[in-house]
């Protein structure tokens, strides 16, 4: 099996697998209470928060353990808005773009039946937001903002810095999903109050991501759930200690390696790209002329071919069709039709990642192997 779908998740690295282990078994104390084997756990927790701070470049004191990015947007967005209201903030506004992962766009769909307004941004062809559209939205006073970095479909990136700074200037709080751009291209957070990131997106295992909360000026968020009041009281339960600790080697091991492997799968993906287009004449490229992440290639079949079917005539080759949260959907991606294109060309896209474990003798047999499928599934 050839691995390419990145963008959905990543194995975990071996150096976090052997750092988890022990606190499975051996070290399995819990990490809130006060005796020898809760501290030493605690201990633990504290330095996987510094490993994702320094991802991040913030203060471990503004990192927040959550179950995964999922999770963290929902308490950005509703723990943030929530929380202004309840102080009797008038503003109801929230803006977010069409191209949000699900959770987004369904957390603000959710605050809309207690009475926010939710705006909702298109984007250009290439899947960017338009910097003046943002500002005309923002015309009207805004309470909270919520944008991707970098696309989990497309891997398209937005220039959130200059977004940012729109957001600031408004005065409405800015919430940025990292989920797909941290461990792998650096980040600033420079006009940024909230953002959420994911281990299982960067070599780190599932059931773990966090929230970024800033501290200065303040951030606060009414918690979604009761319970202990851990995690600075925003984020209740016992911490996952293995997870917590997976995901702080995984973050150091990014910070160690990003410049090298963008630039290595930055030229597997092209390489990739090339040889399908030398095999199949007419095939298309989605968001080319916008930055992307290095390993993101999504891509549109020629006239005549489904993704579906020439994934299925191709089982040696792990891809997609779109995001994964919602593969089990048989319909177009919400992303590409935000994009333009139809729904008839949203089905012939596939969504190709390539990652750490990806070789080039990898790329030349993947690409073999498509165009083969794909020609069988040609009309006659």
């Amino acid at each position: 099996m050839i691995y390419l779908d990145y963008l959905s998740t990543t194995p975990c690295d071996p150096a976090v697998v052997a750092a988890m282990l022990p606190w499975f078994g051996e070290d399995f104390g819990n990490p809130h209470s006060v005796h020898g084997p809760g501290r030493k756990a605690a201990q633990a927790v504290e330095r996987a928060r510094g490993g994702v701070a320094g991802l991040l470049g913030v203060e471990a004191r503004e990192i927040v353990f959550t179950s995964g990015a999922t999770e963290a947007n929902n308490l950005a967005i509703k723990g943030g808005a929530r929380y202004l209201v309840r102080l009797g903030d008038p503003r109801r506004r929230i803006i977010t773009v069409a191209t949000e992962h699900k959770c987004v766009l369904e957390s603000v769909r959710a605050l809309e039946a207690e009475g926010f307004e939710a705006v909702v941004l298109g984007v250009d062809s290439d899947g960017r937001v338009d910097p003046e559209a943002l500002r005309e939205a923002l015309k009207v006073p805004t309470l909270l903002v919520s944008m991707m970095a970098a696309n989990n479909e497309t891997g398209v990136l937005q220039d959130i810095p200059r977004l940012a700074a729109l957001v600031k200037a408004a005065g409405a709080l800015m919430h940025v999903d990292l989920a797909q751009m941290a461990g792998k291209i650096p980040v600033s957070l420079k006009d940024v109050d909230l953002a959420s990131v994911s281990a299982h997106k960067m070599y780190g295992p599932k059931g773990i991501g966090a929230l970024y909360v800033r501290r200065r000026p303040r951030v606060r968020l009414e918690a979604l759930f009761s319970g202990g009041g851990q995690e600075r009281g925003f984020r209740s339960g016992t911490l996952p200690t293995p997870l917590v600790v997976g995901f702080g080697v995984a973050a150091e091991l990014a910070v160690e390696n990003m410049a090298d492997e963008a630039v290595r799968l930055g030229l597997l993906r092209d390489d990739l790209w090339a040889q399908l287009q030398n095999g199949l004449p007419g095939i298309a490229l989605n968001g080319g002329r916008a930055s992307r992440l290095a390993g993101a290639l999504n891509v549109c079949l020629p006239e005549g071919l489904r993704a579906l079917d020439v994934l299925e005539a191709c089982p040696d080759v792990a891809a997609s069709t779109g995001s994964a949260c919602t593969a089990a959907e048989i319909a177009p991606s919400y992303v590409l039709t935000a994009m333009g294109l139809s729904a008839q060309k949203a089905s012939q896209c596939l969504r190709l990642s390539v990652g750490r474990s990806t070789s080039k003798a990898d790329i030349d047999r993947a690409a073999e192997l498509m165009i083969a499928a794909a020609r069988t599934c040609q009309p006659n």
